[in-house]
């Protein structure tokens, strides 16, 4: 039986590295960032857009699983997203069904519920992901802890908003989550 992990997280929770070191313990595969380098080369985006797309709050509100946009204006910029997340969806089976492995985000644990992962959610209190973003912060970026706060709450608001949109569920919500 394949061991299958996925690790979802709060941005600045620890959850990367919490991955990497459970990947090391257990003598397993990691898989984060190399999930969006093989979404470029497949569909022929560069790295950066494909990040961009998944970084970012879903093109249109409506949720996926209630089905296509009726707004023309939205019909490249949707069928961009939905490639990037077909791709993504993709390569996350391929990886999980090839061997034992770990998956960091990307809606992973619903993308392979079917394989029934271990499903674990990293979560921190703002104060410890304050120092742990300052810890990890690139040496030209200086945020006052206001302004780092800030970063912190919108990246997990689209986090949670591209999570709801691609599985119609609650990003975080504990019944998701072993």
């Amino acid at each position: 039986m394949k061991r299958r992990i996925t690790i979802s997280r709060e941005f600045g929770s620890g959850g990367r590295e919490f991955g990497r070191r459970l990947s090391e313990e257990l003598g397993i595969a990691y898989y984060d960032q190399e999930i969006v380098s093989e979404i470029a080369e497949r569909t022929e985006m560069s790295e950066r857009y494909v990040q961009s797309i998944l970084d970012s709050r879903p093109a249109i509100s409506y949720p996926i699983h209630i089905g296509r946009s009726f707004y023309p204006a939205f019909r490249p910029v949707w069928e961009h997203n939905m490639s990037v997340y077909r791709e993504q969806e993709k390569i996350i089976k391929e990886l999980a069904a090839k061997s034992d492995c770990i998956i960091v985000g990307r809606c992973s644990d619903y993308i392979l519920r079917e394989m029934k992962p271990i499903r674990i959610f990293i979560y921190a209190d703002k104060e410890s992901k304050i120092r742990r973003c300052r810890q990890k912060a690139a040496e030209e970026e200086h945020l006052t802890d206001r302004e780092l706060r800030q970063k912190i709450r919108e990246i997990d608001k689209k986090r949670s908003q591209y999570y709801a949109f691609y599985t119609g569920q609650d990003w975080g919500d504990r019944l998701n989550y072993d």
